[in-house]
């Protein structure tokens, strides 16, 4: 009879060990408590993006980095584990120093495919350009549209742009009214308008003088005929040239301090 239990019992322990050996070595790395060295300014775990869709946002970054010293990284994950979304990507950010430390310039978009949430995590230095409340109007009227209807990549280059444009204060945002007043504009309208219409103007005006009065000949031709202004304007610079060579991410020192949005789709 003893021999007997004593099969029973260990045939129950063979049974049950194994699955208790599994739940512990199967368990889920915590993304907080164990955050992912990111090796690239874009990585995507869930082999959602094709190669050519990871270059080409890829090279926005580099680009952005080189040009601002602003340290952008784009992370894609399956799932966060149950982990709010919030904690994660503020250690994966902090962990990783996206940013330099002297600007704490470093932002950080999570996007987590499964549970369909995602969060901009904003550094210190960025949070006066980037507002909680300008993330998450980029989240909901850039990116999650297109996340609802399945274009990951196009949803993700919309905002990328989007962050690039209002870290230099020219993404317009919810609360700039079409036709009211804003920084850069004139009744209304943009301000390249009014600097034509001024010119025009100017030129109208001192030539009904020199008909009426015959003076102000001199500083008409000046202004009116040397051309240097407006053969040049918008001429710039151009777009700076990646290439094909991107060069692993690394964080330069920046901080973060829970500044930025989250959203859902």
């Amino acid at each position: 009879m003893n021999i007997i239990r004593i099969k029973y019992f260990l045939l129950i322990f063979l049974f049950i060990f194994p699955l208790l050996l599994n739940a512990q070595t199967g368990k889920s790395r915590s993304l907080t408590q164990d955050p992912t060295q990111l090796k690239k300014y874009v990585v995507d775990e869930t082999n959602t993006l094709s190669t050519s869709e990871i270059n080409s946002i890829m090279k926005k970054l580099v680009d952005f980095d080189k040009e601002t010293t602003n340290q952008f990284v784009v992370y894609m994950i399956s799932s966060l584990e149950g982990e709010p979304i919030e904690d994660v990507s503020v250690r994966i950010a902090e962990e990783n120093k996206i940013g330099k430390k002297d600007r704490d310039n470093g932002i950080l978009l999570l996007i987590a495919k499964n549970d369909r949430k995602l969060r901009i995590e904003v550094g210190y230095g960025l949070e006066g350009a980037l507002p909680d409340a300008l993330a998450n109007q980029i989240i909901r009227n850039e990116i999650t549209p297109s996340f609802k209807a399945g274009n990951y990549a196009e949803g993700i280059n919309k905002g990328v742009d989007a962050i690039i444009l209002a870290t230099k204060g020219e993404y317009k945002s919810d609360d700039e009214s079409p036709g009211g007043f804003s920084p850069g504009c004139c009744f209304g309208l943009p301000i390249f308008v009014v600097v034509i219409f001024g010119f025009i103007f100017m030129g109208i005006f001192f030539s009904i003088l020199q008909r009426i009065f015959g003076f102000g000949r001199g500083m008409y031709s000046k202004s009116g005929r040397s051309g240097s202004g407006w053969s040049n304007w918008g001429s710039g610079s151009g777009s700076s040239s990646g290439g094909s060579s991107f060069g692993g991410f690394s964080g330069g020192g920046g901080s973060f301090g829970g500044g930025g949005a989250s959203g859902s789709w």
